[in-house]
C-alpha cells in the first residue's frame, strides 16, 4: 500500500510532516467516507476499491480519489484501499483519535432528542454536560446527566475539558448562549437555532436548520412537478430522479 499513517512521530518512516491543508468540500465529504468505511469494516471487508467506496459514500470515484490524495492515500492498483488504515487516517484528520467533550445548551424537545442520540458516542463525541435556563428543567436527570443552569457553563467547560458547544435553544436565546460559550473558552459551535450567530474570529460555527433543508427539498419537489407538467418534459419515473445533494 502507498497509504501513510498520519500522526506518526516526525522522523519515522511514513511520517507526515505537516497537517494537510484540505479544501472545505473535501472536509465535508470525509465524514461520509468514514461512515462508509466503518460499515465496510463491520461487514468484514479488509480492502475496498475507489469505485466501491465512492458508491457507498454517494460520490463519484474521481472525486473520492482526489479527496483521498490530499491525505496521501492512493490505494494500490488492483487491490484498492486498506479499510482499517484509511479509517485511521480519516479519524486522525478529523481529530477523532481523541474523544471530544461536548456541552449541549437547551434541553427542550430538540435538545432532549440530541442528548439521547447514541450516534455521537460511536463517532468520537461525548456529551458531558447539559444546560438550560428553565427552572423546571434544571436539576432533572437526562440520559445519565443532570441538567445544569446556564450560569454553571464557564466552570463546567474547565472541569470537563469541553471543546464543542451545541446550541438547541429558541432563536431569541441563541446569541446570548453563543456569547457565554465563547467567554468560557469554547471555539467550536454547532447551532440548531434558526438564526445567524455573531462570533469572534477564531470561533467556528456550523449551522443546522431543519426547516431550510425541508425548503430545499420542497424546491426539488416543485421542480420535478413542473417538469412533468411541460409537454415533452421529463417523466417522474423513479429511474429519472436525481439524488439531491450528490
Amino acid at each position: 500500500m502507498s497509504q501513510q499513517r498520519h500522526g506518526s512521530t516526525p522522523g519515522n518512516t511514513g511520517a507526515v510532516p505537516a497537517f494537510p491543508d484540505l479544501p472545505e468540500a473535501t472536509i465535508a465529504r470525509l465524514p461520509e467516507y468514514l461512515r462508509a468505511l466503518h460499515n465496510l469494516a463491520e461487514a468484514g471487508s479488509e480492502t475496498v476499491s475507489s469505485e466501491g467506496l465512492a458508491a457507498a459514500a454517494g460520490v463519484n470515484s474521481a472525486k473520492l480519489r482526489k479527496d483521498l490524495s490530499h491525505l496521501g492515500s492512493y490505494g494500490t492498483r488492483g487491490v484498492g484501499y486498506d479499510v482499517a488504515l484509511l479509517i485511521d487516517q480519516i479519524e486522525y484528520i478529523l481529530g477523532l483519535d481523541q474523544r471530544r467533550a461536548v456541552a449541549l445548551v437547551g434541553v427542550g424537545n430538540l435538545g432532549h432528542a440530541l442528548a439521547g442520540y447514541d450516534g455521537f458516542a460511536s463517532r468520537g463525541f461525548r456529551i458531558v454536560a447539559l444546560f438550560d435556563s428553565d427552572a423546571d428543567r434544571v436539576g432533572k436527570p437526562l440520559n445519565g446527566l443532570t441538567v445544569r443552569h446556564i450560569d454553571e457553563l464557564g466552570r463546567a467547560v474547565v472541569e470537563e475539558g469541553i471543546t464543542i458547544g451545541v446550541i438547541a435553544t429558541p432563536a431569541g436565546a441563541a446569541q446570548a448562549v453563543a456569547d457565554d460559550l465563547v467567554a468560557a473558552g469554547v471555539t467550536s459551535i454547532l447551532n440548531f437555532a434558526p438564526c445567524v450567530l455573531s462570533v469572534p474570529a477564531g470561533v467556528d460555527v456550523r449551522k443546522v436548520d431543519l426547516a431550510i433543508e425541508l425548503q430545499i427539498l420542497s424546491f426539488h419537489e416543485h421542480r420535478k412537478a413542473s417538469l412533468t407538467a411541460i409537454p415533452g418534459g421529463r417523466s417522474a419515473q423513479p429511474g429519472n430522479q436525481e439524488a439531491v445533494g450528490s
